[in-house]
């Protein structure tokens, strides 16, 4: 992006009412996405990084202003680092604007600081220019795309439906339908076996077998989807035309974003806390602690059959 006509004209309340929509963009962006902003911000950043060494280098071009101390601020509260300084190269490499007398660096890339080590050079180059006196700024960044893979849980049958009366007695009928009408199994187990694998999922159905992604939504009700939905479309809408009415309509709804779900939270763990008073609600806290438990071990406990003598048996008889 070039900013620098703009930027230069603008007060200090429009400069910095700029910072501030910059920071709502970049925290829209989740932390697994990489960004990267290259831009003249018409601002001195200055040589040195004294009390700074965790945003910059010490490779700027001379003495800061207001201007380069609001990139430095930008930079530290969005946890990014401006890459041109942390490249040692002649000051014609670092220069971005030179006329007359006059050279100065003003035109920054800034990375997330957890990317930096994605980037092997950053440099001005001589000669080539966008603009009467500008100087072109180029960064050499290598993506590493690693692909996730996808976790499968096992599907499992949901075997908790057993504990409604009409599930039990539709699964006996079944059963009872698949063995021919007998009442005693046959002696052949495998295939007894398959035949209640097969009558069981019928019956009870299975689990989806994904993983839940995030586990910290339970809470969620429909007026929290509801205005989450209103605030994206709102946000897209802004996106497409940025008017101050758009931005007040935006802003609103992150504020009643927050209201909602802050009211979701509190009654969903006051719901909560009245159910862990009753004694179903002990039984539940107390199945959670030993599930919690048993996921805490590293080796789980390991059921053998073993024959009379005590040995345990490894092959079929």
């Amino acid at each position: 992006m070039s900013l620098h006509k703009y930027y230069r004209c603008c007060e200090l309340e429009e400069k910095e009412r700029f910072w501030s929509e910059l920071d709502e963009v970049i925290e829209s962006i989740t932390m697994g996405e990489r960004v990267v902003i290259g831009a003249d911000f018409n601002g001195h950043i200055g040589e040195g990084n004294t009390g700074d060494e965790e945003v910059m280098g010490k490779f700027g071009v001379k003495e800061r202003n207001l201007e380069g101390q609001m990139v430095m601020d930008f930079a530290k509260r969005m946890d990014m680092a401006v890459v041109n300084t942390y490249f040692q190269k002649r000051e014609e490499h670092r220069v971005a604007y030179k006329s007359g007398g006059r050279s100065t660096q003003v035109k920054y890339i800034l990375c997330r600081r957890g990317n930096m080590k994605e980037i092997s050079d950053c440099k001005v180059v001589v000669g080539e220019s966008v603009a009467k006196q500008h100087r072109m700024v180029v960064c050499r960044m290598t993506l590493m795309v690693c692909k996730k893979k996808r976790s499968k849980l096992e599907k499992k049958t949901k075997w908790w439906k057993l504990k409604k009366e009409e599930y039990c007695e539709e699964f006996r009928q079944k059963l009872r339908q698949a063995l021919g009408g007998q009442v005693v199994l046959p002696d052949g187990w495998e295939s007894t076996a398959e035949v209640i694998r097969v009558t069981e999922r019928k019956v009870l159905g299975v689990s989806p077998g994904r993983k839940k992604e995030d586990m910290e939504t339970w809470w969620w009700n429909e007026e929290v989807q509801d205005s989450i939905q209103r605030k994206r479309l709102a946000k897209k809408k802004w996106d497409m035309d940025r008017t101050e009415e758009n931005r007040q309509e935006y802003k609103e709804l992150q504020r009643r974003v927050k209201r909602e779900v802050s009211k979701a939270k509190q009654k969903a763990y006051d719901d909560l806390h009245t159910r862990l008073d009753t004694r179903e609600g002990e039984k539940a806290l107390y199945r959670l602690a030993r599930q919690r438990d048993r996921d805490g071990k590293d080796v789980q406990q390991v059921r053998v059959i073993k024959d009379r003598d005590g040995r345990v048996l490894t092959k079929s008889r």
